[in-house]
């Protein structure tokens, strides 16, 4: 008992930062999103119309939620818990790879099994903080919404289902660290398994079946597939069900046996799927640091491009349902207006806007993901043998910023193509293709800004590099496409880069905050170089 007591104390010790920010993060989400809806969305009458809205564009139910009824606490859990959820999810899993998998990779797994600890003490002090770890964010959530005066009973239902739905996906992130070689492998197939969870029960919401009132759905059945969509079945506020509860939790018991039955018969350091042998000698194409550079990334990035097209596939099936919206009820157009706070542009235009905003935080991902494989590469030692070569410091860095730079136009480019092409399939001509384009290339300036900020802050700080890198693109997707939703000053949400990405509006846009924050990603791009000239390498 007490080896477990020291190594959870260990794992709380490590993650307190992390744990800290993800808890209090996820809670503030809670508790500003509940008090905007409140000053937004006005009385029940105009939360009605906007329900009537979201049920005619299924685009809407995939990003919000299942409407269950125009009351505050039903229309809050609407809009926000699916991603609340998605934020768990992400946590836990995250989580649970770190004190399993990575330690693996690094050998501290093995040092620890040596002692009287074994090798499935660990295993259960990571169990025991992840579960801790949600029932902080439970009650994170619940204490955010009944701060803002929601029903405490519905408020706890609303909690319990957000940290039962981190619990199941701390379960399998435990199962594919048992399954993946490599940490990097397991953190993406799992991150992959939360964002499907999000996206078939976005599916079942928008494939659900409207009620007679037009202001509550019956899921469709891809949601009963989904860690989230089961937590949706709780109906906070409004049935306040718990026994969906058990669903993501009966997830999670039987993604951790599994994974105990496996480490308890494999060797330290092996997995179920083994990594393959690499080749004796590298190929000619892996001549340059970039090249190694290409070689490392390419797998995160064609999966961050495959989100891009599905983002664009799914922007430009919007068409047919805008104009339903338009053409059944001008309240609900009115409503729908009101929601989006069109100023001057076309509905369609600015709903596309709005899921393409959802790709330029893709490919800002993907570019600060080259600058955090440049850290773990030096962190790793690896950099250093490969700076011993004639290979320069700059040169090095310049193959990681035009991998990055290339990264976020491939990714923007299969959105926009995504986009186009299903508007062309469809004969969808709400919106003609060049705006298609300019949408996309709008978000390209503030994904750069994510790729030379960090690279300036690797060259300065190189231990900050990860978690400053996440926190910075975590602030700006929350102040810039969250900021409104939460009730935040426009002085505020203008930090964020993402305040600043133009709507084009034909020969009216606006392109100057995209011209400001390209000369600020060149500049600081440039100084990291110049920089890095004088700039030690080592693993610190």
């Amino acid at each position: 008992m007490d080896t477990l007591r020291i190594l959870w104390g260990q794992r709380l010790r490590r993650d307190r930062w992390q744990l800290a920010i993800w808890v209090v993060g996820i809670g503030a989400l809670a508790l500003f999103s509940a008090a905007a809806i409140r000053q937004t969305y006005g009385d029940q009458s105009s939360q009605a119309d906007i329900l009537q809205v979201a049920i005619a564009t299924p685009a809407i139910l995939m990003l919000r939620g299942l409407p269950r009824g125009a009351g505050q606490g039903a229309f809050t859990f609407f809009e926000i818990y699916a991603f609340l959820a998605l934020l768990a999810g992400l946590m836990s899993t995250f989580l649970a790879v770190r004190h399993s998998r990575a330690e693996e990779e690094t050998g501290s797994a093995e040092l620890i099994a040596a002692t009287p600890a074994g090798r499935l003490t660990p295993a259960l002090a990571t169990l025991l903080h992840g579960l801790a770890a949600n029932v902080l964010v439970a009650l994170a959530v619940f204490a955010g919404f009944a701060a803002e005066g929601l029903e405490p009973a519905g408020s706890l239902v609303a909690g319990a289902a957000t940290g039962a739905v981190g619990m199941a996906f701390l379960g399998m992130g435990l199962l594919i660290a048992q399954l993946m070689g490599t940490s990097r492998g397991a953190n993406g197939f799992s991150s992959a398994l939360v964002v499907l969870a999000y996206v078939v029960r976005g599916i079942g919401d928008a494939t659900g079946t409207p009620n007679a009132d037009g202001t509550m759905m019956t899921a469709g059945a891809a949601s009963w597939f989904s860690p989230i969509g089961w937590g949706q079945q709780t109906f906070a506020y409004t049935g306040d069900r718990w026994w969906p509860v058990l669903l993501p939790v009966g997830l999670a018991v039987v993604c951790v046996a599994v994974a105990w039955l496996i480490l308890d018969r494999r060797d330290s350091g092996a997995s179920v799927w083994g990594v393959r042998p690499g080749r004796a000698s590298a190929r000619r194409g892996l001549n340059s640091p970039a090249a190694l550079a290409l070689r490392l990334q390419s797998g995160s990035i064609i999966g961050w491009g495959l989100g891009g097209l599905a983002t664009g596939l799914l922007a430009g099936s919007l068409g047919s349902a805008i104009t339903a919206a338009n053409t059944a009820d001008t309240n609900v157009t009115a409503a729908l207006r009101a929601m989006l706070q069109s100023q001057g542009t076309s509905l369609s235009q600015l709903l596309i806007s709005v899921l393409f905003s959802v790709a330029g935080v893709l490919a800002a991902t993907c570019a600060l993901q080259a600058v955090i494989r440049m850290r773990q590469e030096e962190a790793a030692g690896t950099a250093e043998l490969l700076l011993a070569a004639p290979v320069s410091r700059i040169r090095w860095l310049a193959g990681y910023l035009v991998l990055g730079a290339a990264s976020v136009v491939l990714v923007l480019f299969l959105t926009a193509l995504g986009a186009w092409a299903s508007m062309a399939g469809s004969g969808d001509t709400s919106l003609d293709g060049g705006a298609v384009w300019q949408t996309a290339a709008a978000q390209l300036p503030a994904a750069l800004i994510y790729l030379a900020v960090p690279a300036l802050v690797f060259v300065l700080w190189p231990r900050a590099t990860i978690g400053l890198g996440w926190a910075l693109l975590a602030a700006g997707v929350i102040l810039g496409i969250f900021g409104g939703m939460v009730g935040l000053s426009q002085d505020v949400r203008n930090i964020s880069p993402f305040s600043h990405t133009p709507v084009p509006q034909g020969t009216t846009t606006d392109w100057s905050g995209a011209w400001w924050m390209l000369a600020i990603a060149v500049l600081t791009g440039a100084v990291a170089m110049v920089v890095m000239r004088r700039r030690e390498t080592g693993t610190a």
